[in-house]
Order: C-alpha cells, then structure tokens, then sequence
C-alpha cells in the first residue's frame, strides 16, 4: 500500500513538474466524490486524512486507483529523465535554469527543498540530472560564518563532502555550492543560473 509520505512527496513532484496543476487547472484529473475535509476537533481513528469515512471496499478502490496514477506518472518522469530517487527521497528536476534563492523558493513552492546530498548515492541522483543537462546545479549547503567552513541549510555539520580538488577555495567570498558535471563540488557565488533539481 501506498505511504502518506510518499503519496506527499509524488504530489510535490507533481507540483514542481507541471505548474498547471499548482495553479488549480489540472489536466486528466478524476473526480473523487469522496473527498472532504476533517472536523477540526481532531482525527478519529476510523478515517484517512482528508477523506470522510468510506465502506473499506471504496477506500481500497481509491487507493489502487491513485497507486496506478501515480505509478504512471513516475514511469513518465523517470522516462522524461525528470526523477530519481535515493535513500526513501525523490529528486526532480523541471530542466530550468535559477540562481540561488530562486531554486530555493521553486522547490519550497512544490513541497520540498533544494537537493542536499548526504551521502554518495544522493550525490549520484542529484549527478544524474547535471550530467543529462550537461549544467551545474546548486545543493543545499552554504558557507557558515567562518569563511570556508560549509553547513546544510539547516545550520548542522556537514556529515558527507564531495569537494574538487583544493576546493572550497572562495573564502568568503563564494558562499553557495554547485556540484560539477563529474559528480564533486565546488563552492560559487548564489547568482548564477544553474539547473533547478529538488528533493521530496
């Protein structure tokens, strides 16, 4: 059965990937006449969030029919080269170009965040994208207030690096981090056009 987080996260992609959708127009929808809001005083055991109660038959109907829909629709993003996964995230691309801050606000619009590799198998999802685009894109991870010293966005420790030979090098003066077609890092000013990729 399809997890809540993970039905939260395809939607994100969904949103990051299709902005007709974020705008309220989507396309080849279906209608699900069961949908509704909770009564606020809490949530009773007997309901799935944002559904009111239902025979178990509909609500399993429901479910399979969302896991084909959204089956198909990563079979078409991972077609279309715009995800890939590692480590229980989905990483996403919509193959547009941002600075720094513009990344970071799409991404956060869609539900997510700024891809951050925190491991070798994150680095390679996130390289996937570099290397089919043939661009560099920023991760999430900044320059701390010691010049040099690199952080995620979070504020904690760098926990894994993938750093270019004698990079980082900027001292202070390049406070942002892109990843290379080769997969290492360097660190660079926040105002260049880079590819946007997200994690979910």
């Amino acid at each position: 059965m399809l997890s809540p987080r993970l039905f939260h996260k395809i939607l994100g992609v969904a949103f990051l990937l299709f902005p007709c959708c974020a705008q309220g127009k989507p396309a080849g929808s279906f209608p699900l006449s069961s949908f509704a809001q909770l009564p606020e005083d809490g949530i009773d055991q007997g309901f799935i969030p944002g559904f009111l109660p239902m025979v178990d038959n509909e609500v399993e109907d429901v479910i399979r029919q969302l896991e084909h829909r959204i089956s198909r629709l990563e079979g078409v993003l991972h077609l279309e080269k715009m995800i890939t996964e590692s480590g229980g995230k989905i990483f996403a691309t919509n193959g547009k170009r941002a600075d720094f801050h513009a990344t970071m606000k799409k991404c956060k619009e869609a539900g997510g965040s700024i891809a951050t590799p925190r491991n070798p198998g994150e680095n390679d999802a996130i390289l996937y994208f570099v290397k089919s685009f043939n661009t560099y894109a920023y991760l999430g991870i900044k320059e701390s207030l010691i010049p040099s010293k690199f952080q995620f966005l979070d504020g904690t420790q760098l926990t894994y690096t993938n750093w270019y030979l004698h990079e980082p090098s900027g001292k202070g003066e390049e406070e942002c981090v892109e990843m290379y077609t080769d997969g290492t890092w360097n660190d660079r000013k926040c105002n260049q056009n880079h590819l946007i990729v997200c994690q979910f």
